[in-house]
């Protein structure tokens, strides 16, 4: 037995920086296509913003999969679709990308079936997250919309670092990039107050400075820049510029803390007996 086990928690090791990759690379994907098929874009814009959210997706699942101690048995993860979050994951990506092909070969009606694929894959990333109980900083039950938001968040900030390729976003979805960094940030600090005093002096440390990143680097930093652009302050390609810089800047801190949450905050609760044996009682 590990040394470092017994009642104080210690990390978890079975997800390390691939599985990690997995949650960042798919969310934005993801985000990615949602944000694409949200935009109207058709012909080249609809196919490149939607083959790139794949290939992220697609990106996020290779790294998964080269943390599998035997890699060839990955096919085992759609054997039970029952109760594992991750086989539900597994499947909703596979039913993902012929319908994000689809829709960039702009079959009718495929767009949107790749965006509600596309929302699937991310809560079901939530989910498999929640699922692991023993760990607090991942079974509280916000993390669920917390992982869903972020992901979206994500992609909307990708989506306007790549806009100004496609002739550069809209008034609505300046809006609602801003309106998803705002539920974002108000989600973190709902699920740090539920996480007062259940996580590990370690796993508080890293999701405080995680948190510190999202509000000022994350949120607070393009939401000015959204502001500017919405006040007129700024027309044209210098719109698109500031839109860009602040959809990398949502992006990285998305990025940041999902990788924080499952490398540095997977402290379990340690050993906890409800009950201990007495000398001489029944």
């Amino acid at each position: 037995m590990n040394p470092a086990y017994g009642p104080n928690p210690w990390q978890q090791t079975s997800w390390d920086a691939r599985a990690a990759c997995n949650f960042v690379f798919g969310g934005v994907g993801a985000g990615l296509i949602v944000f694409a098929v949200l935009f109207g874009a058709g012909g080249l814009a609809l196919k490149g913003l939607v083959l790139a959210g794949l290939a992220l997706v697609g990106l996020g699942l290779f790294c998964v999969w080269t943390e599998i101690g035997r890699p060839l048995r990955a096919l085992h993860v759609f054997i039970n679709p029952r109760s594992s979050w991750m086989t539900r994951e597994a499947l909703s990506a596979t039913l993902l990308f012929p319908a994000g092909l689809a829709a960039a070969a702009a079959v009718p009606g495929f767009a949107w079936v790749a965006a509600g694929l596309a929302l699937a894959f991310v809560y079901c990333q939530g989910r498999m997250l929640q699922a692991a109980k023993g760990i607090p900083a991942w079974r509280e039950p916000l993390v669920v919309p917390l992982i869903v938001v972020t992901a979206v968040a994500e992609g909307g900030g990708v989506f306007f670092v790549a806009a100004p390729l496609g002739g550069g976003g809209t008034p609505p979805l300046d809006a609602l990039l801003g309106a998803m960094l705002l539920l974002r940030v108000l989600l973190w600090f709902a699920y740090r107050r539920r996480l007062a005093g259940t996580v590990a002096p370690p796993a508080r440390v890293a999701l405080d400075a995680a948190g510190r990143l999202l509000q000022l680097a994350g949120t607070l930093a393009p939401l000015v820049l959204i502001a500017l652009v919405a006040s007129g302050a700024a027309s044209g390609a210098a719109a698109a510029a500031l839109m860009a810089i602040a959809g990398l800047a949502a992006a990285l801190g998305g990025a940041y803390v999902k990788y924080a949450l499952v490398t540095r905050a997977g402290f379990n609760q340690g050993f906890m007996l409800a009950r201990l044996p007495v000398r001489g009682s029944r």
